[in-house]
């Protein structure tokens, strides 16, 4: 019985830190509907700052005044963010804001690897307050105990905050209808840096606070950043209740995991949110949001129509100088193309979803990476065939996709994108702790090609055909009849289902199609590395394709071929220097701000404007 206490009281105290980063999350989100994957960094940012300010403050004053000034600081900082990056964007749609929390990511990780270096911060021992405790002869931590008594303070404060104040009143009307708020003549842009402001803070305030439980480390904004989302979206997007609630169940369940249940702690919290969204499709306090192409990626400007004769005939020129490359350039060169053209196959496949679905998904790196395990798994342990093996890749992953969307198209909105996420982070935390099958952390090694494409001019044009034919046949789909269907769903589900089409249908299948051309993307790169590694599956990988098709043009059919190609070939260049991730940052941010359109969208307005102008010109 002491040790069932003791673990539930280290939990108890684990979920302080959380809820402080969760509900500043939350806050943002309900106010200014932006999904912030940013939030990490200030937590990280308010272990650093806190770490600093302790070693000039002495004694117990000076450590709870550090972590006052964290949060203080983080705060400030967030609202630079806020005015700088995120308000010119407001009016773009949501991924584009999204995208552009990812560039501040990047920027903030190497902005704290130029102040603090690389090596892990140790943080000090709260004054009076080292040892334990007995409890029925369990020790606890007396800082535990202490963040037992201050989180309910923290929570208190925030419900008299939201509940008892004018600025409350406004933050919860904003939530419930942001247009009324403006209406009635609310300053809207310095609500919204206020409340991001306030859960910037928070998050500081929740870094500082594990200093001694844990210290600072340039990993630590990824590594909560997932038990955050967990967190807010079993809660409820917006809702302060179900975040501390959230918070105490997740926590207590991984501290209980760890002693029961050792091999699943990282997959415990991603069955939660399954099962949760399963019965309440919004969280346990949640609202329903609306989902589709108009708040996701914006207004369809156009009808997208089959490429002319001069495309035709540019694209056809494209693959002729793809095809003559092994004629003119070194291994590397080929190497480095090899992988562009695969990337640019996993790119145009979550495209498709994405541009002609409407369907943001944040797991789409579960079926690149799946499909890659499924090659890998197959040659280890049953010694198949590399040609069926590679056969088979798309094939399962597809399956797989099958089946996640059958459970995630119960959902709209954030919450899809979300389930998205929780099923892709699931199959990660399989593949990583199921290592005596799938070889965990270490991977799989040795999944070579067969002998016949064993060279690299070889596999680079087997690499060449399939992933050029995968990308076409995804424009073929996406002019035919099925494609067409598809993209009535997304601009207008009850005029779609009114002339016969099985919207819900429609689209399982194409998340299945995207899942398999992913699928087969993956099978052709663990054939060209050799090897796979879990992080194939993994969030970030997810974001990359993201970033791709953000930055290619989400309202194009070629904007996640451009997006893959620019993308993959800046990337090795700026991966030669130490500071890469701020400059990428940078550029993801400027592209926001600048060219939301992407590469190819800008280009084809600023062709028209030319265009137009040279008419005018003529007719002049």
């Amino acid at each position: 019985m002491g040790l069932f206490i003791a673990q539930l009281l280290t939990g108890l105290a684990n979920a302080g830190a959380l809820f402080m980063v969760a509900s500043g999350l939350s806050l943002i989100f309900g106010v200014t509907r932006i999904v912030n994957f940013a939030h990490g960094s200030f937590y990280m940012l308010g272990a650093y700052i806190g770490y600093t300010l302790m070693q000039v403050l002495p004694g117990a004053v000076g450590f709870w005044g550090a972590i006052l000034l964290a949060g203080i600081a983080v705060g400030l900082i967030g609202m630079l963010v806020e005015i700088l990056v995120l308000r010119p964007v407001y009016r773009a749609p949501e991924l584009f804001q999204l995208v552009a929390t990812f560039g501040v990511i990047l920027v903030v990780q190497d902005l704290a690897l130029m102040i603090w270096g690389p090596d892990d911060l140790l943080g000090p021992r709260a004054p009076g307050l080292k040892g334990v405790v007995r409890i029925m002869g369990e020790p606890i931590p007396k800082y535990d105990i202490a963040l037992l008594v201050i989180t309910p303070f923290v929570a208190l404060g925030l419900w008299y905050l939201i509940t008892k104040t004018r600025v409350g009143i406004l933050v919860r009307a904003a939530t419930q209808d942001r247009e009324m708020v403006g209406a009635l003549g609310v300053n809207q842009a310095w609500l919204f840096t206020g409340v991001f402001a306030l859960g910037c803070g928070l998050a500081g305030l929740g870094g500082a606070l594990q200093l001694p439980k844990g210290g600072a480390d340039l990993l630590m904004d990824f590594n909560i950043l997932t038990a955050v989302f967990v967190v807010v979206v079993i809660g409820g997007m917006g809702s302060l209740p179900g975040a501390y609630l959230a918070a105490v169940i997740i926590s207590v369940l991984n501290v209980f995991g760890v002693t029961y249940l050792p091999q699943s702690t990282l997959v415990l919290m991603f069955v939660v949110m399954v099962l949760v969204l399963m019965i309440r499709p919004y969280g346990l306090f949640g609202r329903e949001e609306v989902a589709g192409e108009h708040g996701q990626v914006g207004e369809p400007e156009r009808p997208i129509k089959p490429a002319g004769l001069q495309v035709r005939l540019l694209v056809g020129a494209g693959v002729a100088a793809l095809a003559s490359l092994p004629l003119i350039g070194s291994n590397f060169t080929q190497v480095l193309a090899t992988d562009i053209l695969i990337f640019c196959l996993f790119a145009a496949s979550l495209h498709f979803l994405l541009g002609l679905g409407g369907l943001v998904s944040f797991g789409h790196a579960a079926y690149f990476g799946g499909g890659a395990y499924v090659s890998a798994l197959l040659m280890m342990h049953v010694n198949t065939p590399m040609e069926l093996a590679f056969m088979l890749a798309p094939i399962g992953a597809g399956m797989a996709a099958l089946i996640i969307g059958w459970v995630c198209l119960r959902l709209t909105g954030v919450y899809f994108a979300m389930l998205t996420l929780a099923f892709a982070q699931l199959l990660w935390s399989l593949v990583f702790q199921w290592g005596e099958f799938t070889g965990g952390d270490d991977g799989i090694l040795g999944i070579w090609p067969a002998d016949w494409l064993s060279g690299t001019t070889t596999y680079y044009y087997f690499a060449l055909v399939l992933s050029v034919g995968g990308i076409l046949f995804l424009r073929h789909v996406a002019h035919s009849p099925f494609g067409y269907a598809l993209r009535a769903a997304r601009d207008s589900e009850r005029q779609a289902e009114a002339t016969g089409i099985n919207t819900r249908r429609v689209r399982m299948l194409a998340f299945a199609f995207a899942g398999m051309m992913a699928g087969l993307a993956g099978g052709l790169f663990v054939f060209s590395k050799g090897s796979v590694f879990p992080n194939e599956l993994e969030i970030a990988r997810s974001f990359d394709a993201l970033i791709v098709v953000f930055l290619g043009g989400v309202k194009t059919l070629s904007g996640g071929i451009v997006g893959g190609a620019f993308f993959k070939g800046v990337e090795d260049v700026l991966t030669r220097y130490e500071y890469w991730r701020l400059a990428m940052g940078l550029l993801i941010i400027f592209v926001v701000i600048v060219a939301p359109d992407g590469i190819v969208g800008t280009l084809r307005k600023a062709a028209e404007r030319f265009g137009l102008s040279r008419k005018a010109e003529d007719e002049a």
